[in-house]
């Protein structure tokens, strides 16, 4: 326990800290809170998360947290004052996060790749959340600070992050058996609400692969999949299924605009009781993936809300104005470059790789060209995930450019499926980074085909983000 006179210092040369740097979503977020740490240590973020009136909401996942993110604080600013913190996912961005602003709840976004660089159980301990969000879990990037990590750790890691839980509600995907299982193992201590899909108007359009029952490692038996793993599942040995969705799409109407029909009963966290609610609400068609974030956020805001009578017209408002700006930096986006119908932005893991395909795929109408850039040594995994989205996409032509550091692995990843595809291989330098971006760029605008997409590991906003606004312009 931190001593009063200790944890005041360090409030006050945090608070100072703010004022003294321009604070930004990412890097900025990170050195009033980091200050703050040092002077006080990690003990003192318990004191400061206890000052929080209502509490605070841990996001976390493979992908979809920075989304999911936004999404949340949108429909909650209407209800409350918040402190938040997104884009950068340590303790001490959560710390800055504590410190900035008087708001009745926290909501913030922390990744986690391994347990000791993520400590979730120490981040779970001082914050002590009155909510754990999760959105998806699938292999990351294999390498955290050059050592091999594997999946099963990867998974325990994000599961430590709400399994001290004694009070407050996780919020979890249902069609994924991952996030699910978590639910169910915390379902007689805690509150659960679950979110999914429950439209047959959904089906993924890749080859079926196996997936293993995180409860007992049996192959998992789908009745329909969603979206890779999410789907409609139940194991045959230990019975481990999909659990009733609180917050469910009924209905989806594709166009110009996506119309989505979303029913919701479940627990609300402030007022103590089961709530109803449903909405339909209009949006940009801004890719399967995002239905999920809605769902998640939405989930997320009608657990927490103080005034569960507005629901239905906050949701409405929010939705119903959104345009893709709501899109974080460097994220898979359609854009227009002389005509052709390019589609570019950060697909680290097999999991968003496939998001990317299934999102372009909406806009297919012809030839593709399919610009991969690659992961790096020890991320043969990676790579596999990858090459299923290519094949599922099957592009008249490949480009492989490294996505990473090593020219070397990018040209080894590159001979195990060049006499597969009409394909070809830019040995671009990681050092020269200015020159990798200005050379996809060229390959994108100089394409011979009009249906171009471009992903894969990369800096992830920086370079991502660059290309776009490179082509846009």
């Amino acid at each position: 326990m931190v001593s009063k006179l200790r944890y005041n210092l360090a409030k006050i040369a945090g608070k100072a800290a703010i004022h003294a740097v321009k604070l930004g979503s990412g890097a900025g977020m990170s050195f009033p809170g980091s200050l703050f740490l040092k002077i006080g240590g990690q003990e003192a973020l318990k004191s400061l998360s206890d000052e929080v009136d209502i509490g605070s909401i841990l996001i976390t996942g493979t992908n979809g947290k920075t989304t999911t993110t936004t999404l949340l604080i949108k429909l909650l600013s209407k209800d409350l004052d918040i402190r938040r913190s997104y884009e950068s996912n340590t303790i001490s961005a959560i710390a800055t996060g504590l410190l900035k602003g008087d708001g009745d709840i926290g909501i913030f976004e922390y990744g986690i790749r391994d347990i000791k660089h993520g400590i979730p159980d120490t981040i779970q301990r001082l914050v002590n959340p009155i909510g754990v969000v999760y959105t998806t879990i699938s292999r990351e990037h294999s390498q955290v600070a050059g050592i091999k990590n594997p999946f099963d750790q990867y998974l325990k890691a994000k599961t430590l992050l709400s399994q001290e839980m004694g009070e407050g509600v996780i919020i979890t995907n249902a069609d994924d058996p991952r996030t699910a299982n978590i639910g169910l193992n915390k379902s007689n201590d805690i509150k659960v609400n679950y979110y999914g899909v429950a439209s047959d108007k959904i089906l993924d359009i890749f080859e079926d692969e196996i997936v293993e029952c995180p409860n007992c490692g049996t192959s998992l038996e789908y009745s329909h999949r969603f979206m890779n793993h999410r789907g409609e599942y139940k194991c045959p040995d230990c019975g481990l299924e999909r659990p009733k969705l609180n917050v469910y799409l009924k209905d989806i109407e594709f166009g110009d605009k996506w119309t989505l029909d979303i029913v919701g009963n479940l627990f609300n966290y402030s007022v103590n009781k089961d709530i109803s609610f449903n909405v339909k609400i209009t949006v940009p068609p801004f890719g399967l993936h995002n239905v999920y974030n809605t769902l998640a956020s939405i989930t997320a805001y009608a657990t927490f809300t103080p005034t569960p009578e507005k629901i239905e017209s906050t949701i409405g408002e929010i939705f119903n104005n959104l345009d893709m700006s709501f899109i974080p930096p460097g994220r898979f986006e359609v854009v227009d470059v002389n005509g052709k119908k390019v589609g570019l932005g950060q697909g680290d893991n097999g999991d968003a790789a496939k998001i990317n395909a299934l999102f372009m795929n909406q806009y297919i109408e012809g030839p593709l060209e399919f610009i991969y850039t690659t992961p790096d040594v020890n991320e043969e995994e990676i790579f596999e995930d990858h090459l299923k989205s290519i094949r599922a996409l099957d592009p008249a032509h490949l480009i492989v450019v490294p996505g990473r550091e090593s020219v070397e692995i990018a040209e080894k990843y590159y001979n195990q499926i060049k006499d597969e595809f009409n394909s070809d291989f830019y040995p671009l330098s990681y050092e020269n980074m200015p020159e990798r971006i200005d050379k996809l760029c060229e390959l994108a605008t100089n394409s011979d085909y009009d249906y171009v997409i471009m992903t894969g590991c990369g800096e992830e906003q920086a370079m991502w983000e660059n290309i776009k606004q490179k082509l846009i312009k």
